[in-house]
């Protein structure tokens, strides 16, 4: 593991605690989804159309929720409480889906579910900007991702192992127990550790009073509105891939469904972890661009590859270029998030729109690609997905500009750094607002 970045404040805060929660919130959300799907087509005989609908439909209600619960995290300081609420909720909801899975219960746990879910990843990327400085931000982002990848892996093992001997259905159940966990590794973090200002992106330099943006943030900043179309892009052509190989595979290999979908889990993740430590550790040298275009670009070839074979080692081989796309994606983005929001007080409220727009690509296709491969076929949808990545990529290379501190930046923010120190000595150390310069050089 990367070295661990020091918190900003000196109370009893332990870094440790911060990686169990990454831990164990990958176990209880992780692999849920196309676990899900899974065992909805092989176990229950559902249409593709039917879980399509399912998924669309679930999406949609989180999506139109997501920005007023990025608004909710910035403005809230129980954010420790909000996360411990959501565990209960998405607990629930997967022992729900285990006893009773029909279409109607599966439709309001999922949505539930869905709801939860997008409290988890805001919420924890606030705490941690609550508690690091930002010159430490990328180290400690790409550590958290490192983790989430990591309990992704170990949940993969014990659902593929519990799938295996117990059936599909009882994977529902480990939901509850590691939701207890993660409630108790959130609760561990002290509440006078998080600094809620900088955790909601508002760092005034030199003793200065705060102001927080308005919502136009979001429509006056140019280069979020330009990630935000490339995030829906991404996750339109991104999110049926998985679900749709382990269907594959499940047909293939019908009494090995949950250890197949495991496979191809813990190949990516495998992948993710180390993506996720180089992310953290080059982010400030190689600018956010460069590494970005890289995860973007493995997309298409990932999606065009899937079509070459139906063997199950090639499937599983080909998803191990999951872990460089999105493990890419997702250790850049709070990052990339921080770099605009810096200033604005409105860190949460982005990271619930980007959310939104990612939300409306996963849901959507989901729908299309399940009506594709019930008229045309498995490669047809794939074929779609891929020309979806490209579109992304393209829009990506013209429009999105680098939101790293150049090197003037970063020699401007030491000197003020400094100064801010020595007026206010007791003040946890701050760095220069991006926010404005950006909007307005963009």
């Amino acid at each position: 593991m990367a070295e661990i970045a020091k918190p900003c404040s000196t109370s009893a805060f332990r870094p440790a605690s911060l990686d169990a929660v990454n831990f164990l919130l990958a176990d209880v959300r992780g692999a849920l989804g196309p676990y899900l799907n899974v065992f909805l087509v092989t176990q229950q005989h559902w249409s593709q159309s039917a879980v399509g609908l399912v998924t669309t439909l679930d999406g949609l209600l989180g999506l139109i929720l997501q920005t007023p619960i990025g608004a909710a995290i910035d403005s809230t300081r129980a954010k420790r409480g909000i996360i411990v609420a959501a565990l209960a909720a998405i607990a629930i909801s997967a022992a729900t889906i285990a006893a009773a899975p029909s279409f109607w219960p599966v439709l309001m746990a999922n949505s539930l579910m869905a709801i939860a879910g997008n409290v988890l990843g805001p919420a924890v990327a606030a705490i941690t900007l609550g508690l690091f400085r930002p010159q430490d931000l990328a180290r400690r982002l790409g550590r958290n991702s490192a983790f989430d990848h990591a309990g992704n892996v170990a949940i993969a093992v014990v659902a593929g192992a519990v799938g295996w001997a117990l059936g599909q259905r009882s994977v529902f159940l480990l939901v509850p127990f590691f939701a207890a966990l993660a409630a108790a590794a959130v609760l561990s973090i002290p509440a006078g550790s998080i600094d809620h200002q900088r955790a909601r992106g508002a760092e005034p330099g030199q003793g200065a009073a705060q102001k927080v943006s308005g919502w136009t943030v979001l429509i006056e900043c140019r280069p979020l509105l330009v990630f935000a179309c490339c995030a829906m892009l991404f996750h339109f052509a991104n999110a049926p891939l998985l679900p749709l190989v382990g269907q594959k595979l499940a047909l293939a290999n019908p009494q090995y469904a949950t250890a197949m979908m495991s496979s191809c889990i813990i190949a990516a993740q495998l992948v993710m972890l180390p993506i996720a430590l180089f992310v953290g550790r080059t982010a400030d040298r190689l600018g956010r661009k460069p590494i970005l275009l890289v995860g973007f670009a493995i997309l298409p070839i990932r999606a065009v590859l899937y079509t070459l074979s139906d063997d199950s080692a090639w499937l599983v081989a080909v998803q191990l270029l999951d872990g460089i796309g999105a493990g890419i994606f997702g250790a850049l983005t709070p990052l990339l998030l921080a770099d605009l929001m810096r200033g604005t007080g409105r860190y949460n409220l982005a990271q619930g729109a980007i959310a939104t727009a990612q939300g409306i690509g996963a849901s959507s296709s989901g729908l299309v690609a399940g009506i594709i491969v019930d008229h045309l076929g498995y490669s047809a949808a794939f074929l779609t997905a891929g020309g979806m990545a490209s579109v992304a990529l393209t829009l990506l290379v013209i429009a999105m500009p680098e939101t790293a501190p150049t090197a003037a930046d970063r020699v401007v923010g030491l000197v003020d750094l400094k100064t801010a120190n020595a007026v206010s000595p007791n003040r946890p150390p701050q760095a220069p607002s991006l926010a404005d310069s950006v909007i307005e050089s963009r």
